[in-house]
């Protein structure tokens, strides 16, 4: 049997456009996109682009490093599970680093909210969306 899906209409008015590129005086927070599956990683910072943000897509916790050290985020969202560096990791780092710099992380596995836990207990707090979050 065919499962069928319904998804809500949103009217074409409610649609964030796209930020103006020649606006040069408007401020554009910068957002630092962090997932090892790039169509994630992308995708979401298309969806925060054309919000007005300026999203910048990166692939693994070390180049999220390299990238911030040249262009500092506002924000960092990244998943948990990353190759090499956890995600986790990387928030300690990124706060550190830039102690102003909002951090969200989020997961698909629920196994990563004991890390969570273990880094708070720790001292480092970070809020964590469970995926998929629609």
């Amino acid at each position: 049997m065919k499962a069928t899906f319904h998804f809500p209409a949103v009217p074409v008015k409610d649609i964030p456009g796209s930020a103006p590129m020649d606006d040069s005086k408007k401020h554009r927070p910068v957002i630092l996109v962090v997932d090892d599956e790039s169509v994630i990683a992308d995708t979401l910072s298309q969806i925060l682009t054309s919000s007005g943000y300026a999203a910048m897509p990166v692939y693994d916790a070390e180049e999220a490093l390299e990238t911030a050290l040249l262009m500092p985020p506002e924000m960092l969202i990244s998943d948990v599970m990353l190759p090499g560096m956890s995600g986790i990791d990387l928030a300690i780092k990124m706060r550190r680093i830039f102690p102003d710099c909002r951090i969200l992380l989020f997961s698909g596995q629920a196994a990563t909210g004991n890390l969570v836990i273990s880094a708070a207990r720790a001292g480092n707090q970070f809020p964590l969306l469970t995926t998929p979050c629609c």
